[in-house]
């Protein structure tokens, strides 16, 4: 997954890959210890926010063409070292992930 903290960052906060996954109803990511729910039409430039602190973050999926950073963000991307392998093996075209 890419997240990219929103709150107090604005468009040029750390942006990372890291591993994630959803919840059984798909309403909440999990990922490093972190629960994040969708916005659900509230957000001022995200789309998920962390449960616990209310932060605001931009979540989406890993894709090939290094499309997945918020439209206004820019900037270096940093690969979680759990998530390196599978991120690697999916720019690649290994997987179908």
């Amino acid at each position: 997954m890419y997240i990219e903290p929103k709150s107090g960052h604005g468009d040029n906060g750390p942006r990372e890959n890291r591993l994630g996954t959803f919840s059984k109803t798909g309403r909440s990511i999990y990922s490093s210890g972190k629960r994040f729910e969708r916005l659900q039409g509230r957000g001022i430039s995200g789309n998920y926010f962390d449960v616990d602190t209310g932060e605001e973050y931009w979540i989406s999926g890993v894709k090939k063409q290094n499309t997945h950073r918020h439209w206004a963000g820019n900037g270096p991307i940093d690969i979680d070292v759990d998530a390196r392998e599978e991120y690697e093996s999916y720019i690649r075209g290994k997987t179908s992930t």
